[in-house]
């Protein structure tokens, strides 16, 4: 949460000539409710389990995208195995002080259930221990990347065309 996925995702799709799916608008798209709704009217445990019937949906559609998963995708057992399976991975990396930086806005705060009524140490301490909880799954992702630098238009499409040059590469050498 608050690493860049979308930020970073939507031009990177871009610059790949790719579709661009953030896992969550797909969710909210088949249950007609947002994110924060499911979570409040059903809980995390069964917002999980609709994600992973979202990555098999999104698997089975065939098409050549650039998905943006929750953070906490990767909690429901066998999600990164299937990620890691259907494409190439990456673990977008930011300090606990600039992930909380994003964080703290009144407009990130509105969307993220997880964080309804935290106060912004509250958050830098939810930050932390989410990462701290979940690091041994990020680690199974096959690249890592610096997402620190994406607070404007020109980092954010500096970081797309950095990204996607590591991609190419990485294709280009294991073909």
């Amino acid at each position: 949460m608050g690493c860049g996925k979308t930020t970073l995702g939507e031009p990177l799709a871009r610059v790949l000539g790719k579709e661009f799916v953030d896992l969550d608008h797909y969710i909210e798209r088949q249950c007609g409710m947002t994110a924060k709704e499911v979570f409040m009217t059903h809980g995390e445990s069964h917002f999980r389990k609709l994600e992973r019937t979202a990555l098999e949906e999104i698997a089975a559609s065939g098409i050549d995208a650039v998905v943006a998963c929750g953070g906490g995708t990767p909690l429901q057992p066998g999600n990164m195995e299937l990620m890691n399976d259907l494409g190439i991975t990456v673990w977008l990396q930011a300090s606990v002080d600039r992930i909380t930086s994003r964080l703290v806005l009144p407009e990130q705060r509105a969307k993220r259930p997880l964080l309804s009524g935290m106060n912004d140490e509250e958050i830098r301490h939810s930050v932390a221990a989410g990462l701290a909880t979940r690091r041994h799954l990020y680690e199974k992702a096959q690249l890592r990347f610096d997402s620190t630098w994406l607070e404007s238009p020109a980092e954010i499409e500096a970081s797309a065309l950095r990204l996607k040059e590591i991609l190419v590469k990485r294709t280009l050498l294991n073909a």
